[in-house]
C-alpha cells in the first residue's frame, strides 16, 4: 500500500506539461484546489474532474497511476463519507433507532469525497510533472518578494521541497523493511489488534533509524557543498513562455465559468 502514495514522486515523461514553467504549475495547482474545495455541485465536480484527467493526459501520465495515489487515503475517505452520512440532518430515507441517513446527508458525503480525491489527485500530479529541484527554485522565485523583509526564502524553498522528497523515500523504506521482515517469518498483517500492534515496533525502529540516517547523509552532502554559504544560484534559468500562458488561461476561463455558475445556481 506505501509504495502506491505518488504525492512527492517524479515521473519524466518529456511531456508538454513537465516542460512548462514551474511557477505557472504551482499557481495553477493552488488555483484547482481552491476551485475543487470550493464547488458545491456535481456539475463543478465533473467539470474538474475532466480537467484533471485532461492534464494527466497532457502529462503522458497512466490514468490507473494517478488514480493508484489515492489507495493509501481509501480508510480516510471512507471514513469522511460515513462519518457525513450519518451527522448530516435533513430528508430521513433509513433510520434505526439513533442512527439515520438523510438525502443531503447523502450528496454532502459524496461531494466531500469528490473535492478530496481533486484536491490529492491535483498535487499528485504537480509533483509528478515537475523535479525536486526545479519545484524548489520555483518556490524560491515566488517568495522572492518576501525577502524584503528579511524572510529566508531559499531555505522554506528547500525545507518544502525536501519534505516532498521524502514522502515517497519514507514510503519505499517502510515497505523495503517490511518485505524484509516477511523473509524473516514475521506476521504483520494477521493475529488480534495487539499482537499486530507488537509487530509494528519490528518496522518502526528500522525505519526511523534509516529516515534519521538519509537525513544525516543529506545535511552532510549539503554542508559539502557549502549550503547557506553565500547567494545561492539556479541551476537553469526558466522564464514563463506562451505555452505556460495558454495552460494557465484556459484553466483561469474554467474556474471562472465554475465560478459564475455556482453563483448563479
Amino acid at each position: 500500500m506505501l509504495k502506491d502514495i505518488t504525492v512527492g514522486r517524479y515521473v519524466d515523461t518529456n511531456s508538454f506539461l513537465h516542460k512548462l514553467d514551474g511557477r505557472t504549475k504551482i499557481i495553477c495547482t493552488l488555483l484547482f484546489s481552491i476551485a475543487s474545495l470550493s464547488c458545491s455541485t456535481m456539475i463543478a465536480i465533473a467539470v474538474l474532474a475532466a480537467a484533471v484527467l485532461s492534464a494527466a493526459a497532457a502529462a503522458r501520465l497512466p490514468i490507473r497511476y494517478v488514480i493508484k495515489g489515492l489507495k493509501p487515503l481509501r480508510w480516510l475517505i471512507l471514513f469522511t463519507i460515513i462519518f457525513n452520512i450519518f451527522t448530516v440532518k435533513g430528508n430521513i430515507i433509513w433510520q434505526w433507532h439513533a442512527l439515520s441517513i438523510t438525502v443531503e446527508g447523502v450528496s454532502f458525503a459524496l461531494l466531500t469525497a469528490s473535492r478530496f480525491i481533486l484536491f490529492v489527485t491535483g498535487a499528485s500530479i504537480l509533483t509528478l510533472t515537475t523535479s525536486p529541484i526545479d519545484l524548489t527554485d520555483a518556490l524560491a522565485r515566488l517568495m522572492r518578494p518576501l525577502k524584503m523583509i528579511k524572510i529566508p526564502v531559499d531555505d522554506i524553498a528547500m525545507i518544502m521541497s525536501v519534505t516532498l522528497r521524502f514522502i515517497p523515500l519514507f514510503a519505499d523504506e517502510a515497505e523495503r523493511i517490511m518485505k524484509a521482515q516477511r523473509a524473516r517469518g514475521a506476521d504483520l498483517s494477521s493475529g488480534k489488534l495487539l499482537s499486530r500492534l507488537r509487530s509494528v515496533i519490528p518496522v518502526t525502529i528500522p525505519l526511523f533509524l534509516s529516515v534519521f540516517r538519509k537525513a544525516d547523509e543529506l545535511s552532510l552532502a549539503m554542508d559539502s557543498r557549502c549550503y547557506g554559504r553565500g547567494t545561492r544560484s539556479s541551476r537553469k534559468k526558466t522564464h514563463i513562455g506562451a505555452n505556460d500562458l495558454l495552460f494557465a488561461g484556459v484553466l483561469i476561463i474554467i474556474c471562472g465559468f465554475l465560478l459564475i455558475f455556482e453563483f448563479y445556481h
